[in-house]
């Protein structure tokens, strides 16, 4: 078993093996990178639109970065805890982990809901700029996929 190292991520310790510090730096460069695009969509969006627009996008980004951050933590909790908990015939967790994790959903819900129906922002800003995350996660996977070209190169 390789050894456990404890890392310091998002404002929660996290223990993890040494082979998962790949998925630990992939995770936070999706987080960095959904703020990154979702700011240059938004600042786009704004001048090529207008302000309505862009602000529909950047609601959208930090929604869908708020649902990645929240859904990261929460699995990270329930693994933690059910790792330290293994012989015990019931793992505990605690309701801010539930309320994380399932309450991004209603977070998600519920600000959809007022866009849609009160007409604040255009509501095809909002869910682009939702995708945001998805276009984050595309550049994280070409990244690697460069790194680990590179890397095959050197060898």
């Amino acid at each position: 078993m390789p050894p456990v190292s404890a890392k310091f991520c998002g404002g929660f310790r996290e223990k993890t093996m040494a082979g998962n510090d790949f998925y630990v730096s992939a995770e936070r460069r999706i987080e960095h990178l959904t703020l990154a695009l979702g700011a240059v969509a938004s600042v786009f969006a704004a001048f090529r639109w207008d302000a309505r627009v862009g602000l529909g996008v950047a609601i959208g980004a930090l929604l869908a970065w708020v649902n990645f951050r929240w859904l990261r933590q929460g699995v990270a909790t329930l693994s933690r805890r059910a790792a330290a908990q293994v012989d015990a015939g019931k793992v505990r967790v605690s309701t801010r982990v539930y309320v994380k994790f399932f309450g991004r959903y209603a977070l998600l819900g519920v600000v959809i809901y007022v866009i849609l129906t009160r007409s604040l922002l255009p509501a095809g800003a909002v869910f682009g700029g939702l995708f945001v995350l998805v276009a984050a996660a595309v550049v994280e996977i070409f990244y690697e996929l460069l790194r680990a070209k590179g890397q095959a190169d050197s060898e």
